[in-house]
Parts: structure tokens; sequence; C-alpha cells
């Protein structure tokens, strides 16, 4: 699959009759919602877990240096708290933009605080895309990320934010801590 997704997730989920879609957001999206919403509800997306296996190479690297973002692996009894955001169609124009390099939309279920239920669109990287980076040493992840800088800034800071906006959620992550911890000792 190409590097550049924005295209298939397009004829993946046209919206037609649809006035507003839940968005599910465990990354960058948590802390950095640089779109317009209806709503923001912490939610729960059910046997998944964040996995820093995917590469970026046209925010926090380069194609030749590329660095280490999020996706979505899935894990029997695995939760993966987030972030959903009820938003108009509208706003995928910009947002496929942002996710396109090898994510796809995918429908999932969620589960909000108060227990309610919603089917939310999810943007998910697996290992048949271009991108893929897949699995490493929590050592070798965090190095990576910490010589990797792109147009949208320095890997590391993406690894902090979000490190700090799951604390704030009060998300447990033993993966992004993990990989955080790498990070500050190569810092030290």
């Amino acid at each position: 699959m190409t590097h550049d997704t924005t295209a298939l997730n397009r004829e993946r989920h046209r919206f037609e009759g649809a006035t507003q879609v839940w968005l599910f957001g465990y990354g960058s999206l948590i802390w950095k919602a640089d779109f317009d919403f209806i709503e923001r509800r912490r939610a729960r997306l059910y046997g998944w877990s964040r996995r820093f296996w995917q590469g970026s190479h046209d925010h926090r690297g380069t194609p030749d240096a590329p660095g280490r973002v999020l996706t979505l692996a899935r894990e029997a009894g695995a939760t993966c708290v987030g972030a959903a955001y009820l938003v108009t169609p509208a706003v995928f124009d910009a947002l496929d933009q942002r996710e396109k390099n090898g994510y796809l939309r995918h429908v999932e279920p969620l589960e909000f605080d108060d227990g309610e239920r919603a089917d939310g669109l999810v943007y998910i990287a697996d290992e048949h895309n271009a991108a893929w980076l897949g699995p490493a040493s929590d050592a070798a992840i965090a190095r990576q990320i910490a010589d990797a800088h792109g147009p949208s800034g320095a890997n590391r800071d993406y690894v902090f934010h979000l490190a700090e906006a799951l604390r704030a959620e009060d998300a447990d992550d033993a993966h992004v801590f993990a990989i955080e911890r790498a990070l500050r000792q190569i810092a030290a």
C-alpha cells in the first residue's frame, strides 16, 4: 500500500446522510485537536493497544529518517483510553491529510465513561502499509524517536506531549510510559 492513504480513506467511508460522526483519538489527536468538534468525551476502545510501530515520514521524521508514531495493535483483554470527538463529516478532508501516512479509517465500538456506547472512526496503520516499522525493543524505539525530527517537530515531543495528556486523563499505558522513560534516560 502507498504511503498516502487519503484517496483510500475517502472511498472507505463516504458519510452519506450522516451529519455527525464520532472520531476516536489515541495518539496526537488526544492533545492536538486542530479541527472543529461538537463535543469531546473520554472513551475506551477494547481489544487494542497503542504501539510505536508506525513510521512517520511526513510529520515527526523524514523519508530518509522516519520517526515513530502510534498505531493500534490487536491485543486480547487490552483497553485503550483516548478521546472521542463528535465531528461533522467535513473535518475528514483535513484529518485524512493529517493521517495519510499509512493510516486507514476503521469503524470500532467505543465506550464512554458513563457506559454509553457508540461506533467511532479510528485511524489505524497495520503491517500492510509502506510506512510500517513494526515491533522493536523499548530501547531501539526510544533511540529512533530521540534522533528523529520532521516538519511537525521533534519526535520525542510527540511522546512527551502524549504521556502528559494520558496522565491528565488518568490513563495508564505501560508501552508509552516505557518509551518516555527510555527517552529521558537517553537525554540524561
